[in-house]
């Protein structure tokens, strides 16, 4: 019996117009564009505006595309997964409104939350539900709504991260193409370096964690910084050792956007150059669950059916991974 692998067939993305530059946060904030550049690589990045508008209205936009350019019948996926830090509802889950709003009146959804890692995990998840063989169509989105939890006067976070969406359907290859392999990590250290200090059960929402900004994202910069280099690197590494590739056999390098010096820092790591490198930070910032399908929905013409991926990330939690993955179409 031929093995079944889970392949990625459709990408599509969404982006808010609200285009939200470095010029314009020296407005806000001590800082200045050469500062921020030089630093992270980022130019510019997208907000979302309009009242009533959240995670779910951009991961609506992404399937929509992708519905589109795929011609796929909503109604044939099996499976909607939003990998997001930023739900729409606490309780209510983001893909189970995504799945209705698209269409998808068979499918069952449900939100994977790892921060940054979100969605190399939930690539791990779907591609598990694809290759049990009860499932045909699993729909992967990335999606977060950053702008909602930044405090736009703390000069460490809101010059990092944007908003943004990306999805990514998966189905059954019988060629060999797909997820090849994966080496998913996690360490709770990572919560005192990386955290929305209330909100949850542990610190409950009072009028005094709202009046004293707890419910807004922190982050010890050079502590992340540290970790994030180590990490991310370690497992691009560990996916070509493992699975006897050198640099050469590797066509891109798939990073998670947190910071271009960590991209740049990777790829130097396992020997992939510039021209390899996944690159789009500099539009978008951090959009945390959304940079890896962000990334596959802007390079997607240049991608060849055989192509090798190596996808790393790293996020909150600590959470952080790295997935090997055979492209499985030319656009």
């Amino acid at each position: 019996m031929t093995k079944i692998t889970a392949a990625i067939t459709a990408v599509g993305k969404y982006v808010p117009e609200y285009v939200l530059t470095n010029k314009e946060l020296e407005t806000m904030v001590e800082t200045n564009d050469e500062w921020i550049t030089s630093r992270t690589g980022i130019k510019e990045r997208r907000v979302l505006k309009g009242e009533g508008l959240g995670t779910s209205y951009m991961a609506i936009k992404a399937a929509e595309e992708l519905l589109q350019k795929s011609n796929v019948n909503p109604a044939e996926i099996d499976l909607i997964i939003v990998g997001t830090a930023t739900p729409d509802l606490p309780i209510a889950s983001t893909a189970a409104y995504v799945a209705s709003e698209i269409g998808a009146t068979n499918a069952f959804g449900y939100d994977l939350q790892a921060a940054c890692s979100s969605f190399l995990f939930g690539m791990s998840t779907a591609a598990a539900y694809i290759e049990s063989g009860r499932y045909k169509k699993v729909l992967l989105i990335g999606a977060d709504k950053m702008s909602s939890i930044i405090d736009y006067s703390d000069r460490a976070t809101c010059i990092i991260f944007g908003d943004g969406a990306g999805a990514a359907l998966f189905e059954p290859n019988y060629e060999g193409l797909g997820l090849q392999d994966e080496y998913l990590r996690s360490d709770g250290v990572g919560r005192d370096f990386l955290r929305i200090e209330a909100g949850g059960s542990l610190m409950p929402t009072t009028k005094e964690t709202v009046a004293e900004n707890k419910h807004f994202v922190y982050q010890e910069g050079k502590t992340v910084f540290k970790y994030a280099v180590s990490s991310m690197a370690d497992v691009a590494e560990k996916m070509l050792t493992r699975n006897n590739l050198t640099e050469k056999d590797v066509q891109w390098l798939a990073a998670h956007q947190a910071n271009k010096r960590i991209i740049e820092a990777t790829a130097k790591r396992v020997g992939v150059p510039s021209e390899k490198v996944m690159m789009n930070i500099q539009k978008y910032g951090n959009t945390t669950s959304a940079t890896l399908p962000l990334l596959l929905a802007d390079y997607e013409s240049q991608l060849k059916k055989g192509d090798n991926l190596i996808f790393a990330a790293f996020g909150g939690g600590f959470t952080w991974g790295a997935a090997y993955v055979k492209w499985a179409y030319n656009s």
